[in-house]
């Protein structure tokens, strides 16, 4: 898909960059999250920038573990760490990035951002239809929403390559070009900071 950015029709849409997620003693932790928080960091500046709207995709759960999927139920038996709760210092995002004023946030409990959420009426209500992703991880909640975001039709889909990461180099680079063979671009950070955008 060609990248045809303009300020008020891209929304960029930061993945699961969450404490649990992202740090070295994070109970769900991405072992390859941790090195791209900078970048995500430069890439919502640069977005902010461009006057995308921000959206912020972050896991919040229950307590009993009711609103988990069947396979993950087992982390919140009686006596064990419960990890991404809603309100923990673990659901938080991490140092860095925040939440502001006209940004909107969306609380999923499956691995697609659009699963079970209000993300495609909201941005169809901004009149979005390009979108660029960033965050964690790449094979399970960047690959499920962006294969979801083609399907749902959205002009261009951009993942920022050195923006989003998994537990492995090889993992990652899988996804990613299984994502390019959809049509999906997959540039670097600096490589988009380059592109060509306009605000209309």
């Amino acid at each position: 898909m060609a990248a045809n950015y303009s300020g008020n029709n891209t929304a960029i849409v930061v993945i699961d960059m969450q404490n649990d997620f992202v740090l070295a003693d994070g109970s769900m932790r991405v072992d390859g999250a941790l090195p791209i928080v900078p970048n995500v960091i430069k890439a919502v500046e640069e977005a902010r920038r461009r006057g995308f709207l921000v959206v912020w995709v972050v896991r919040e759960h229950d307590p009993l573990g009711r609103d988990v999927e069947l396979f993950r139920r087992h982390l919140y038996a009686d006596g064990k760490p419960k990890p991404i709760l809603k309100g923990s210092k673990g659901a938080e995002l991490v140092d860095g990035l925040v939440i502001k004023e006209g940004d909107y946030k969306v609380v999923k409990t499956r691995f697609s951002a659009f699963f079970a959420t209000h993300l495609h009426s909201v941005l169809q209500g901004a009149g979005i239809d390009s979108l660029v992703v960033v965050g964690v991880q790449t094979p399970n909640c960047i690959r499920q929403t962006v294969f979801d975001a083609v399907a749902l039709d959205y002009k261009s889909v951009t993942v920022i390559v050195d923006a989003t990461a998994a537990a492995t180099p090889d993992v990652h680079a899988a996804n990613i070009y299984d994502m390019k063979n959809i049509g999906v671009a997959a540039p670097t950070l600096e490589e988009w900071c380059r592109s060509k955008y306009k605000v209309v």
